[in-house]
């Protein structure tokens, strides 16, 4: 048998090398079609099977870059490895066609141009990714600004400061959008939402609640300095007003009102110290020295309880003091003047009342208070004539006069034979007290209430025996207190009693002591 000749070399053909491998940058491994390797085509539709499902749908973190660098070095291989193997690889040509080289490059540029069309595939795939995922950002980024818009809404009518945290939350993703992301459909509205942001936090300021609005404003006033100035719109500087007006209408409300002294003041400071130059500042003073007039004019006119009213002036003091000495220290001596007239009228109100004890405890306080008051001796008499009514009811029927009434007086000696020191209260025309020392060898009597018992002799020894006191009294009905502390095994004793001083005659009281109680005749 004649020997079979080798086959003929195939040659090499690069046009062929070059279809086979833009065929294969294709993603679908149209190159191993083309040479009828079946199964590397099947790995190539594979690896872009697996591509597309990682890939889509487009999302905002697009597909992991190992992801994309594994498959570009795969798609790399591919066409290699199709070029390699289509550069000598026999291509099945048409039936009839002729096998001249020439023929040849014909038949393969139509190919070869669709290949070129296919890597449009890639190219086209890559750009409509990437668009989708842009609107996937965008999407996003608008879903991160409607969340920040909800939680706006979510505090609106709260106190700021229970809802600060949220605006705080807000405002951040606001600033972000605004300038990392400032091209993006959410960030071009930004603007427009911090105008919403200003709306919501000052609401209680355009509901006239001034003091809830103080936080909110301030915040507001210092969002320059927590958002870009390019976002704001408009809004650097609008709370300055609503601010200054707030501190003014929330310290001047809070004037003399219980509880509220110390932020009445903190809040006149920070309008006198932050905006001196507005009308609101420049009002202040007048408008503090208006609310004192006010308030004493009607303690003066008796149109308010001046107990109350004193109450409400020392918390006003209490205001006043905290405001800038050089400016408000007349307005706080004005203010102490108008207490102790308010002290005054109190204690006399209290007399008036039949509330003897508070009376009688006002009036000893007006005494120390204001020892150079030319109403010390008034005050003193009313006390005095309120811890006898405090006793004896009836003294409490007329307040002692504050003038001391002329015409002739009666002698009155009041005598003290009792152990102890005792003091004698008086109140009628004039009203006074006297304290008597104890007498040295006085002694209790017996019990006048027991059966058989003698009326004692009181006073009988010898004159010099007994302290003694002289009043001089006009004519006129009196009662009279007498307050005698306890003593070793004597308990302390207080006793009432009445007399009617008449002209012409001359009166001698004498003060002892029986067992439990003293007693006056």
């Amino acid at each position: 048998m004649a020997p079979v000749p080798p086959p003929a070399p195939v040659e090499s053909n690069p046009a062929q090398a070059v279809l086979v491998g833009l065929l294969n940058l294709s993603c679908l491994g149209l190159g191993y079609v083309l040479l009828k390797k079946w199964v590397q085509a099947a790995v190539c539709v594979l690896a872009t099977a697996v591509l597309l499902l990682v890939a889509l749908p487009a999302d905002v973190d697009g597909v992991p870059t190992g992801v994309l660098v594994g498959y570009a070095a795969f798609l790399l291989a591919a066409a290699v490895d199709g070029a390699r193997r289509g550069l000598r690889a026999p291509l099945a040509l048409p039936a009839g066609a002729a096998a001249t080289a020439g023929a040849g490059a014909r038949r393969l540029a139509l190919p070869l141009a669709l290949g070129l069309v296919l890597l449009a595939v890639p190219v086209g795939g890559s750009v409509a990714y990437g668009a989708a995922r842009d609107e996937a950002i965008e999407q996003s980024l608008l879903a991160r600004l409607a969340e920040a818009d909800k939680q706006v809404k979510s505090v609106e009518g709260q106190s700021f400061g229970g809802a600060e945290h949220t605006y705080g939350k807000a405002l951040a993703v606001y600033q972000e959008l605004g300038t990392k992301h400032a091209g993006s459909r959410a960030g071009r509205q930004v603007p427009d939402r911090l105008n919403d942001y200003y709306a919501s936090v000052s609401a209680p300021y355009q509901q006239k609640k001034y003091c809830e609005a103080v936080p909110g404003l301030q915040h507001l006033r210092a969002l320059p300095e927590k958002v870009d100035r390019a976002l704001l719109d408009g809004l650097t500087g609008k709370a300055d007003d609503p601010l200054a007006h707030s501190w003014y209408e929330c310290g001047i409300t809070g004037l003399a009102r219980a509880g509220t002294e110390a932020s009445a003041g903190d809040n006149l400071n920070a309008l006198l110290s932050t905006f001196p130059e507005s009308s609101y500042a420049k009002k202040v003073e007048l408008t503090v020295r208006e609310g004192l007039r006010t308030r004493g004019a009607a303690i003066a006119a008796g149109s308010t309880d001046p107990c109350d009213a004193v109450l409400e002036l020392q918390r006003f003091r209490t205001t006043v003091d905290l405001l800038p000495k050089d400016t408000f220290a007349a307005v706080s001596t004005d203010t102490g003047k108008e207490i102790q007239k308010g002290d005054f009228a109190c204690g006399v109100e209290q007399f008036k009342e039949k509330e003897f004890s508070e009376a009688v405890q006002t009036m000893n306080d007006y005494v120390k208070e204001y020892p150079g008051s030319a109403q010390v001796a008034h005050a003193r008499s009313i006390a005095i004539a309120a811890e006898i009514a405090d006793e004896t009811p009836a003294a409490g029927n007329r307040l002692p006069s504050a003038t001391v009434p002329g015409g002739s007086r009666m002698v009155m000696v009041v005598s003290n034979d009792g152990p102890g020191e005792v003091e004698l209260l008086y109140t009628g025309p004039v009203t006074g007290r006297v304290t008597l020392k104890a007498c040295g060898t006085c002694t209790a009597y017996g019990d006048l209430l027991a059966r058989g018992a003698a009326k004692p002799k009181v006073c009988s020894g010898p004159s010099s025996k007994y302290p003694k006191a002289t009043l001089w009294l006009p004519a006129g009905d009196y009662h009279f207190l007498q307050k005698r502390p306890g003593s070793g095994s004597l308990a302390a004793g207080d006793k009432s009693s009445t007399a009617k001083i008449e002209p012409g005659y001359s009166y001698t009281n004498c003060l002892y002591v029986t067992r439990g109680y003293g007693f006056g005749l």
